[in-house]
């Protein structure tokens, strides 16, 4: 049995499959487009089959070597989605003898010409406008011959391995030193803290000294009255002689029963006692007197 294809040719018959079509010559002269089918090819009369024209959207992805604005060479990894117009399917199939070539060379022309003039920081945050770029000029320039440019995309920009690194160490170290100022800001606060609590502790410890000391004096004034009032002939000075005593004979008590008291009264012994008692009434009246 004879192939599909030989006994169409054999019958004078061609088929066109979908999404395709076929471009007819008569004695090597274009003709006519023909779409999906079964069509008549009178061999013997001249006509035959130049060819086919696929209809679907294709794909070419590029990878073009540029330099941007700061001297940093990065490969520019694009993506063009472009297609036959059915319209124009003569155009697309005798005007150009490669189509991929032709795109490449549009697309590696508008990206060196668009990155130099962009840092490396700006080209990653400006893809979108280097793709709008590219697909203007080829839809300007492809468009002639009969093609669509349905989409471009800038899928990628890769720089050189070390200035990967490089980047990734200045990210590091900026994020590094965000950290350092935050945890300093956060000492900052707790030594704030502890300072205004250490001022409140002390001043309410202040306050309690001076109520301590108020008490004291308000008690011993009490007892030099009733001590006057129920003691006839003594004094101010024998009951404050006394009182102090009686404080002495108590502190004595108290550095006793501690194990590891380091307190050491100089002069030592009750008639001490007296002198100390001498110095604070002197100190006091002088104080009084000015």
């Amino acid at each position: 049995m004879l192939p599909l294809t030989a006994m169409g040719n054999f019958l004078c018959c061609v088929k066109v499959e979908q999404s395709t079509v076929a471009i007819k010559e008569g004695f090597g002269r274009f003709e006519k487009v023909l779409q999906p089918g079964c069509h008549w090819m009178p061999w013997f009369l001249g006509k035959q089959l130049a060819g086919h024209l696929s209809l679907r959207q294709q794909q070419l992805d590029l990878r073009c070597e540029t330099k941007t604005k700061d001297n940093v060479f990065v490969n520019v990894v694009a993506s063009i989605q472009y297609r036959a117009l059915a319209e124009r399917a003569s155009d697309a199939f005798y005007r150009l003898s490669n189509t991929k070539i032709q795109i490449q060379a549009y697309v590696f022309d508008v990206i060196r010409a668009s990155v130099p003039k962009l840092n490396l920081d700006d080209a990653f945050e400006q893809k979108n406008e280097i793709a709008r770029a590219v697909e203007e000029e080829l839809e300007k320039a492809m468009s002639a011959y009969g093609y669509e440019i349905v989409q471009t995309l800038i899928v990628d920009i890769d720089p050189d391995d070390r200035v990967k690194r490089a980047m990734n160490e200045i990210n590091a170290a900026a994020r590094s030193r965000v950290a350092a100022n935050d945890r300093a800001e956060a000492e900052k606060i707790l030594l704030i803290k502890r300072a205004e609590g250490e001022a409140e502790s002390k001043y309410l410890s202040g306050l309690g000294i001076a109520r301590q000391r108020q008490a004291i004096v308000d008690g011993l004034r009490d007892s030099v009255l009733g001590f006057s009032v129920n003691v006839p002939g003594t004094t101010a000075k024998d009951v404050m002689d006394m009182v102090l005593v009686t404080q002495y004979f108590d502190t004595m008590k108290e550095i006793g029963a501690a194990s590891k008291s380091s307190a050491v009264f100089i002069p030592h012994g009750p008639g001490a006692v007296r002198d100390v008692a001498t110095q604070i009434r002197d100190g006091l009246l002088q104080a009084s007197h000015q």
